[in-house]
């Protein structure tokens, strides 16, 4: 058994409740807890309450009510550590309560509450009174409020019936009127319906008469159309005869040009380099030059032959870019993922191309560098490095195919440089007339710089 504050017995701890705890008790005894809660260490709490320590007042009561009333339920310490912090809040309530009397004039719902908690003798019969209390205070109020209620709407049924009564006698009224003016109505009707049909049996006649005329035009625009619809189709023919013509002419006449001059520099330009390079005198040559034989100092074939680069030695391709009218072609993907795969495509695609615009400013050569299209998943946006022409195959092409057409396309007789390991390409390429490098070449000669 619990002992109070003076240290006696409290004889109220042996009655039980043998009902529930109204709720507006328990409200009252949960604002108790609360009150009482902050007065408390967190040692002296119940371990299911010490979260709710830092907690203010209102917001325990909101979140730990059911915890805080199983705790003054089933924890006789913490209830009668809360019974005094309620005799130090509440002394004259306290007091009255245990001797017995409480006071006339204070809430039942606060005497029952604090009964609860400090558990004087009878405190179940306060608890049970202030449910009885309560219960019979919540019905008589909702008989106030039925009753109120009812008589609002006796007053709010005599308007409506009142109301009822005016619209009654004002639709009878607007009935009268509609009826005298639906007479009026059909009488009109009726005559409207004699011109109807009158207009209605002339309207039939000028159908008839309309329907004539309209099939004699239709006959005639139907046969203007389709003679119209024969001269745009012929004159569209003739047209696009021309057009076909004019442009077969015109590209013809364009590429062939174009070939034709390409050639003729690149045979001036290496007429030129040629001169050059045998620095020829002006004079013409004499026929004593003219005989095979080795003179002192000059190479003889075996001397040149001893001097040849080696295919994978870089000077080769400077002496290739060198020719005159020197195009290199490059397989793009077959170069960088010789030399830096690990890289991603893009910056593959930077790096060669970079170095790609360095070595056409130093050579002057026409530079093209082939990529597959097939590798992309979305155009690219890239802007082609000075010297340097970029292209992406087709859907469907290859990147070695569109350098087989590259080579194709220039004229017989120009010095055409393909680098690509690709065994299919090289061979594809030379025996279209182009020269084929390592791709490990170009790679050391852009090492260089």
């Amino acid at each position: 058994m619990v002992e109070t504050t003076g240290g006696e017995p409290d004889d109220g701890d042996a009655e039980v409740l043998d009902r529930p705890l109204p709720d507006g008790v328990r409200r009252r005894v949960v604002q108790i807890v609360s009150d009482g809660f902050g007065g408390l260490t967190v040692a002296e709490l119940p371990t299911q309450l010490r979260q709710y320590a830092r907690f203010a007042p209102n917001r325990r009561a909101k979140f730990a009510g059911t915890a805080m009333a199983a705790a003054m339920e089933t924890d006789p310490l913490f209830r009668q550590r809360i019974a005094e912090k309620l005799r130090e809040a509440q002394p004259e309530l306290a007091g009255a309560l245990d001797s017995g009397s409480p006071p006339p004039a204070a809430d039942p719902l606060d005497v029952a509450a604090a009964a609860y908690v400090l558990r004087p003798p009878g405190w179940v019969k306060l608890v049970t009174a202030a449910g009885e209390e309560a219960l019979r205070a919540d019905a008589e109020r909702a008989d106030e409020e039925s009753r109120a209620e009812l008589e609002r709407l006796r007053g709010e049924l005599a308007v409506a019936r009142g109301q009822t009564r005016v619209e009654t006698e004002r639709l009878r009224t607007e009935l009268d009127a509609a009826k005298k003016e639906a007479e009026s109505l059909h009488r009109k009707l009726r005559g409207a319906l004699s011109d109807v049909k009158r207009g209605e049996a002339a309207l039939r006649k000028l159908r008839g008469e309309m329907e004539s005329v309209r099939g004699e035009g239709q006959v005639q625009v139907s046969a203007a159309e389709s003679e119209a619809r024969r001269l745009k189709q012929r004159l569209g023919e003739v047209e696009g005869s021309l057009e076909a013509t004019r442009r077969a002419a015109r590209e013809g006449r364009s590429v062939e040009d174009m070939r034709v001059r390409l050639l003729l520099d690149t045979v001036l330009d290496a007429a030129q380099g040629l001169r050059r390079e045998l620095a020829l005198p002006p004079v013409s040559v004499r026929p004593a030059e003219t005989v095979d034989a080795v003179e002192p100092g000059r190479m003889t074939p075996k001397d040149i032959a001893a001097r040849a680069l080696s295919d994978s030695d870089p000077a080769i391709l400077d002496q290739l870019l060198a020719l005159p009218q020197a195009h290199l072609v490059v397989d793009g993907y077959n170069v960088t993922k010789t030399g830096y795969p690990q890289m991603p495509l893009e910056k593959q695609r930077l790096r060669l191309l970079g170095q790609l615009s360095q070595l056409a400013a130093q050579t002057g050569a026409e530079v093209t560098c082939v990529f597959d299209g097939a590798e992309l998943a979305a155009p690219v946006l890239l802007a082609p490095p000075r010297g340097v022409r970029v292209l992406f195959s087709k859907p469907g092409v290859t990147a070695d195919e569109l350098i087989r057409q590259l080579v194709r396309a220039e004229p017989p007789g120009r010095p055409v440089i393909v680098v690509s390991t690709d065994r299919e390409v090289a061979d594809g390429v030379a025996s279209a007339g182009a020269r084929p490098v390592a791709s490990v070449v170009l790679l050391k000669r852009l090492s260089r710089g």
